[in-house]
């Protein structure tokens, strides 16, 4: 990830909300197979387990699932079977997880209020927010192992609650609907889909994450884009334009003008 100064974002826990508001993470691996691409990725939803919330280093451990029939899959556990380790081993390469948080949008010359009609010299950009988290994959692969049962039974449980509870809302308070629960469906049901997929934990040893929201333009580009978003009239042209602000007024906190 290329991370300028002004838009990295060194807080751990603002890079922990950051992947919990938008658990659906690209993981990418790097693995030699003759049967399947060198670069592969895969979109799923995680889970991100810490120890202690209050830590501002713990950088956590991610929990995950694949469906088996994934072509990813199939090289990762080519990829452990060829090593003879049995499921619950690590990968020996590094993994790569990047979640990209769902407000994002492009950002027109024309907000430009100081720098366009003063020379001109503006180009178009887009404003993001990503997290980029690395570590070592452990594989629970071995659908008869009572480990990867387990894991896997506790792994859709947390998704699932996490989702119902903080996605939809569905937490059963002040009339709101009850969270659906993996217990609703039948257990023969999900033991067998539990059988098609294989499980990914990964303790993270690295973790980057950058906010894109104009903080390089000067105070009255950053202005305009403010207000150039806020005349968007759009659900995400609110939540860029408080975004910009938010990550300014840090800015201007951080490194504060010569006066």
């Amino acid at each position: 990830m290329y991370l300028r100064a002004v838009h990295a974002e060194t807080s751990i826990a603002t890079l922990r909300q950051l992947i919990r508001s938008n658990p659906l993470g690209v993981l990418t691996t790097a693995i030699p197979s003759q049967r399947h691409p060198f670069i592969l990725s895969s979109h799923i939803p995680w889970i991100l387990e810490v120890e202690d919330e209050s830590s501002d280093t713990e950088l956590g451990t991610l929990r995950g699932h694949l469906a088996r029939a994934n072509p990813q899959s199939k090289t990762i556990i080519d990829n452990l079977e060829a090593a003879s380790k049995p499921s619950g081993s690590f990968l020996e390469e590094e993994v790569l997880v990047l979640f990209t948080a769902t407000s994002h949008h492009y950002v027109t010359p024309k907000f430009y209020t100081e720098t366009k009609p003063n020379s001109g010299k503006v180009v178009p950009t887009w404003n993001y927010a990503a997290a980029q988290a690395y570590g070592k994959a452990r594989i629970y692969f071995d659908s008869k192992s009572p480990e990867t049962g387990a894991f896997l039974s506790r792994q859709i449980h947390d998704l699932s609650q996490h989702a119902e509870v903080s996605i939809m809302g569905y937490d059963g308070k002040d009339g709101r609907q009850n969270a659906w629960r993996v217990a609703d469906a039948p257990e023969s049901y999900v033991g067998l889909l539990q059988k098609a997929i294989i499980g990914i934990e990964i303790k993270l040893d690295r973790l980057e994450g950058k906010f894109k929201m104009s903080q390089e333009s000067t105070p009255s580009d950053r202005e305009g884009v403010v207000k150039g978003f806020a005349a968007l009239g759009t659900e995400i042209g609110e939540c860029m334009a408080s975004l910009v602000q938010e990550r300014g007024d840090i800015e201007t906190i951080m490194k504060p003008s010569v006066r």
